[in-house]
């Protein structure tokens, strides 16, 4: 069987249906598969290239897929899928605090990285500089989906969290940009061109993102929809939408796609849990998709003769080149070395590299088949390496520990015609809203709690009612105090009955 050739034989509704059978089932394996890489330890992104591997042309599939436009394509689009799930799922009060180490990692931590891995590349293996160039750049995109597959049982300090989660949502904007020049003219004779050209993008592409969230959110939280169901599609379509503006405008569409899901993600949305399992849903689907058809296009028996290059690269970039950047950014910033550490070994490879390498393959670039090879069983095997090994460092630099308070899940409801909201609040464990009274929760005028739900039974409370782990609160709240509601619910279920009033900011995840 052969993919990719459309053209030639036009899809007709028998095709439709042995495509749509395919599809389920690879589905129904990556989600049984997930399961199994989170009891060993492993990104999930090896089990789906895995799948595509094993269903391509030297498995027993034998399908034959070698189309890298196709593939470069897709994988942009799904990288906007994967980009605005992660926007959407950062916390603000974590990622302001690691803006600054975030920001000098994706950009000087990049150029050290390039710089290192590329010279590897040329002197250890013998590629010329041009390609050297372009690995360097491909592999120096960490990926936040690989790495906190791995870290999601494992609390960790807020700043090393912030840390990673920021910089693998800024460094593929100026990576991407990075390798589209190399690839389309080679080296640039002047370099301080190119940056400039690099920070004129990244500045186009954070202004359209920051305006299309901040105009998004203000939107949807002053229109009604007449469905709870259109709200995280109207959400994904404003996130598609800055990616859109931003590319067009020759800004970085990913930066912007990042920063208008992050400032969705902390504006208090409606029915903010649908949108956030809605988004986690088309982000699996993303990564199995892009990850299954990556597998698909690499041929097994040609990476042979690329297995020792890409050993000698990885271990310059891994052992190298990635501790190197972070000393570099953050001995600065006074961030401690076992964080540093940590960080280091936590440069996990990704969807990014893959498909980054997919460029000089559709520009034409002599010996892109061999830079695909070369970054494929590179990602491949370090993470084999580094992803087990991630939890066991953690805890041998004391790392892991307590991950404070369980903060609450809150779902808004607007109630147009009476201009108020409900606030449907669940009481997890670990929340330190247990044992507080009604009364003292405190909420503004205008807010009220006016039904627990506790187990098979509900009941309207009174100011003396003791709050419990599981409960389920609605509150009513007039559009004035909405904000304010939110805000003191989430300052109680970090700090309890004597959570600060007007200090403690609910949106803020102290570790």
């Amino acid at each position: 069987m052969r993919l990719g050739e459309g053209r030639k034989r036009p899809l007709t509704v028998h095709h439709l249906n042995q495509l749509l059978l395919i599809c389920s089932v690879v589905l129904l394996v990556a989600v049984v598969a997930v399961r199994i890489s989170s009891r060993s330890g492993l990104p999930s992104l090896l089990v789906y290239l895995g799948i595509g591997v094993a269903i391509g042309q030297d498995g027993i599939g034998h399908i034959s897929y070698d189309n890298a436009a196709l593939t470069q394509v897709i994988g942009y689009a799904a990288l906007v899928v994967i980009l605005a799930e992660g926007g959407l799922g950062t916390k603000w009060g974590e990622a302001r605090p690691a803006l600054p180490a975030a920001t000098a990692l994706a950009l000087a931590g990049v150029a050290v990285s390039v710089g290192v891995t590329a010279s590897a590349a040329h002197y250890l293996v013998g590629l010329e500089w041009r390609q050297a160039l372009i690995i360097g750049a491909v592999v120096s995109s960490t990926d936040a989906a690989a790495v906190f597959s791995v870290l999601r049982r494992i609390p960790l300090p807020a700043r090393v969290t912030g840390i990673l989660e920021a910089e693998s949502g800024f460094n593929d904007a100026p990576v991407v940009i990075l390798v589209v020049a190399l690839s389309v003219s080679g080296p640039v004779e002047h370099w301080y061109v190119l940056l400039g050209e690099v920070l004129l993008e990244l500045a186009i592409g954070a202004a359209i993102g920051l305006a299309a969230g901040w105009l998004g959110a203000w939107a949807l939280r002053h229109v009604a929809l007449p469905a709870s169901g259109l709200y995280p599609i109207a959400v994904m379509a404003i996130a598609v939408a800055a990616y859109a503006v931003g590319a067009t405008a020759h800004g970085s569409g990913f930066l912007a796609v990042y920063l208008a899901s992050m400032v969705l993600g902390n504006a208090g949305l409606p029915h903010w849990p649908a949108t956030r399992g809605f988004a986690e849903g088309l982000g699996w689907i993303a990564q199995i998709g892009m990850f299954v058809l990556l597998g698909l296009l690499v041929t097994p028996h040609e990476l042979g003769d690329d297995i020792v290059p890409a050993l000698l690269i990885g271990l310059a970039l891994t052992l190298v080149a990635r501790p190197l950047s972070v000393v570099a950014c953050l001995t600065p910033l006074r961030v401690r070395w076992q964080e540093q550490a940590l960080m280091s070994w936590a440069g996990l490879r990704g969807a990014v590299p893959i498909i980054l390498a997919t460029i000089p393959m559709v520009k034409g670039v002599p010996g892109s088949e061999r830079i695909f090879n070369i970054v494929f069983v590179l990602v491949v095997v370090y993470t084999l390496v580094q992803g087990p090994t991630l939890p066991w460092l953690a805890r041998r630099l004391r790392l892991s520990g307590d991950a404070g308070a369980a903060d609450l899940g809150i779902e808004s409801a607007p109630l147009e015609r009476l201009r108020g909201h409900l606030l449907s609040v669940d009481i997890p464990k670990g929340s330190r809203m247990h044992g507080v009274e009604v009364g003292e929760l405190r909420l503004p005028a205008g807010a009220a709690v006016t039904l627990v739900v506790r187990g098979k039974e509900s009941f309207v409370p009174l100011p003396t009612t003791i709050l419990q782990h599981d409960d389920e609160l609605l509150v009513v709240a007039t559009d004035p105090v909405r904000d304010a509601a939110e805000r003191r619910l989430r300052a109680v279920g970090r700090g309890g009955k004597l959570a600060d009033w007007l200090g403690t900011d609910g949106s803020q995840a102290e570790r």
